[in-house]
């Protein structure tokens, strides 16, 4: 499965996939919209091809997201990852890549959509929080769950400290599902639903005790 990372900075989570070792699936493009992502580096060091599209460079959301679709189809990807990718995409793009391209979001979804999820979620005072795998789709943040993973929020939490234990677990559920999708455990059944088969279903919430002393 040939697999094009999207990122605009340092691209953690594009790390931990490639570091991952996926068998079966091939990150053959890293691609960035900012020149100065630091990811891009990680990438070209690991022989990954990059590529930057400039957003500053197009007039419109339209046409910078026709040039990314154009540099990304030329790598023929099965699977696209949003890992920090901070652009919202045009309705027309995520059609493009319907059923193929997923996102990774700092909260327990459909919880804290958006941004400034960790704030948020301090001052409602949850106790538990987390990030969610899915689908991308035309609304933010609302595709199809792939996979969740839940962290404690402790005593003494500020944003930064509960942003680098969500942050861990997303290292950890963001690789599990591009294993499924490389495993071809993730289908769509007759009703348009996303369903996750065989042992991977059981494994579609996960609690991430090793994040407590992250």
């Amino acid at each position: 499965m040939r697999v094009v990372i999207l990122i605009s900075g340092r691209g953690s989570n594009m790390q931990a996939i490639v570091e991952a070792g996926i068998a079966g699936a091939e990150v053959v493009a890293v691609i960035s919209n900012r020149p100065d992502a630091e990811g891009l580096a990680f990438a070209r060091e690991r022989g990954i091809e990059t590529c930057v599209v400039d957003h500053t460079r197009f007039d419109g959301r339209e046409a910078f997201d026709r040039a990314l679709a154009t540099h990304i189809d030329a790598f023929a990807p099965q699977l696209i990852v949003l890992a920090g990718f901070m652009r919202v995409l045009t309705d027309g793009f995520v059609a493009h890549y319907h059923g193929r391209m997923i996102n990774v979001h700092p909260s327990l979804l459909p919880a804290f959509q958006g941004l400034h999820t960790h704030r948020r979620a301090l001052e409602a005072g949850v106790r538990i929080h987390g990030a969610t795998v899915h689908l991308v789709s035309p609304e933010l943040d609302s595709g199809p769950i792939l996979a969740q993973a839940a962290v404690p929020v402790l005593p003494g939490d500020d944003p930064a400290s509960l942003a680098a234990r969500v942050l861990a677990a997303e290292h950890r559920i963001y690789p599990q599902v591009v294993r499924w999708f490389a495993e071809g455990r993730i289908r769509t059944d007759s009703e348009g639903r996303v369903r996750v088969h065989g042992e991977a279903a059981a494994e579609r919430a996960l609690c991430v005790p090793g994040a407590i002393e992250a």
